[in-house]
């Protein structure tokens, strides 16, 4: 299971690296490695037969959505083929990636090194887009044949999906500290390996990330508020994690953010433009109602419901949800509402149990991403690009997860036992 936990890893970490896998032959490369991690693994169940397959609930919502773009294209559904096929390629392996990362994590030790996994890459990540964003003039990893007219930040073509990232992969850190899931000599390398992805965030200048992040802490303290760590711990956690980004940020620069948010226009898409392509989509839907579309039809659909023409190619509304109600209608709308009614129901029973202060940190980290990037997804895609979207799906993966037993679980029960064997001796003795 190293073997499938390391190319796990691997293969999001190439995803993000790779502009976020949007392109052709970057999106083949996962699709690919999703495939084969899967028969790796089927290789490993079949040779132990006693291996317990890890049912996640999620993965009955995910297969609806696969079903729902399987029965458009069987029954002519669609209005491109090509373009449904590709997508529920894509789709698929999300799925496999989303039901592997349930087999191959499982154990504290392996959780505690997924963790550690995302907190130092979101912090190289960052670090690159930050010295990128100063040594750079518009290129992705200091090439000339990468160099893009918008708004790069970091490997991403869009500053807003960088900010995804962040978001995905920030608040493992951040919880794990409120939560004293850390342990003491940690502690100033994890506040390092946080501050900086804040600062990056915003630095990168998205709107959408900010608010998410200022949304994912507010998020983080109700998880917090009323835990004996936020009592005794969490405040100079949280404390000492703010005034060092701060320092950070102003050390760094915050004009570009101010600058942002003192204009509502924006260089790449404006907000009266993406309120018509909204509104685009809510007509393909009206149209389309029952079963929408078909997956990953809108950029060829979508020119016959234009409202607002400007020239430019629209391969997605600035809208997750919309979009999703017009490729697959009421169906996979359905499908949405599941996925997101198990996740927060699984997740809450998981966070309220009996468990550690890693394993309650780790899901508290995972609620309060996938919570950040729902909000953000209101005004962006980042569902759509495909590291982004595995990475939410990893954050689902750990949210349900089940909870791990207390640290020092094991102990109190050895010393409950003496008492108990103690207490009889007692009375005889009297």
């Amino acid at each position: 299971m190293s073997v499938l936990r390391a190319g796990l890893c691997l293969l999001i970490a190439f995803s993000v690296l790779a502009f976020g896998a949007v392109e052709v032959w970057s999106g083949s490369v996962v699709e690919i490695g999703a495939a084969a991690l899967f028969v790796f693994w089927a290789l490993i169940a079949y040779r132990n037969p006693s291996e317990k397959i890890q049912w996640n609930p999620l993965n009955w919502p995910l297969l609806g959505l696969i079903g729902i773009g399987l029965f458009q294209l069987l029954f002519h559904g669609t209005a491109y083929p090509f373009l449904t096929r590709t997508e529920l390629l894509k789709l698929a392996s999300y799925f496999l990636i989303f039901f592997l990362a349930a087999q191959a994590f499982r154990s504290r030790r392996d959780l505690s090194r997924l963790a550690w996994f995302v907190i130092a890459f979101c912090f190289l990540v960052s670090l690159l887009a930050i010295i990128q964003h100063f040594t750079s003039g518009g290129e992705i990893y200091w090439l000339s044949e990468y160099k893009i007219q918008g708004e790069p930040f970091g490997p991403y073509v869009n500053r807003n999906h960088f900010a995804g990232f962040v978001e995905l992969t920030l608040p493992m850190g951040l919880a794990l500290m409120a939560f004293r899931g850390v342990q003491r000599e940690l502690f100033p390398l994890a506040t390092l390996l946080t501050i900086v992805p804040i600062s990056a965030l915003v630095l990168s200048g998205s709107r959408g990330g900010i608010i998410g992040f200022v949304f994912e802490a507010g998020v983080l303290v109700l998880l917090v508020q009323n835990r004996r760590a936020w009592r005794r711990g969490g405040v100079m956690a949280g404390a000492v994690v703010a005034l060092a980004a701060l320092a950070f940020v102003a050390w760094v620069g915050t004009g570009r953010a101010i600058e942002r948010f003192s204009s509502l226009k924006s260089p790449e898409v404006p907000l009266s433009r993406r309120a018509s392509m909204s509104r685009g989509a809510a007509h393909i839907f009206l149209d389309h109602p029952i079963k929408g579309s078909g997956l990953g039809t809108l950029v060829d659909v979508y020119p016959r419901y234009e409202t607002a023409y400007d020239g430019k190619l629209v391969d997605h509304v600035h809208n997750d949800y919309i979009e999703l109600l017009a490729d697959t209608g009421l169906l996979g709308g359905m499908c949405a509402f599941g996925f997101l009614w198990l996740l927060y129901r699984e997740a809450r029973k998981n966070f309220a149990a009996e468990q550690g202060r890693f394993s309650r940190g780790l899901h508290a980290g995972a609620i309060v991403a996938v919570s950040g990037l729902l909000l953000h997804s209101f005004v962006d895609f980042n569902l759509h690009i495909p590291a982004n979207a595995m990475l939410f799906l990893l954050q689902a993966c750990i949210a349900t997860s089940p909870p791990l037993p207390s640290e020092a679980s094991p102990s109190r029960s050895r010393r409950l036992a003496m008492n108990s064997a103690a207490k009889p001796e007692v009375a005889e003795a009297k």
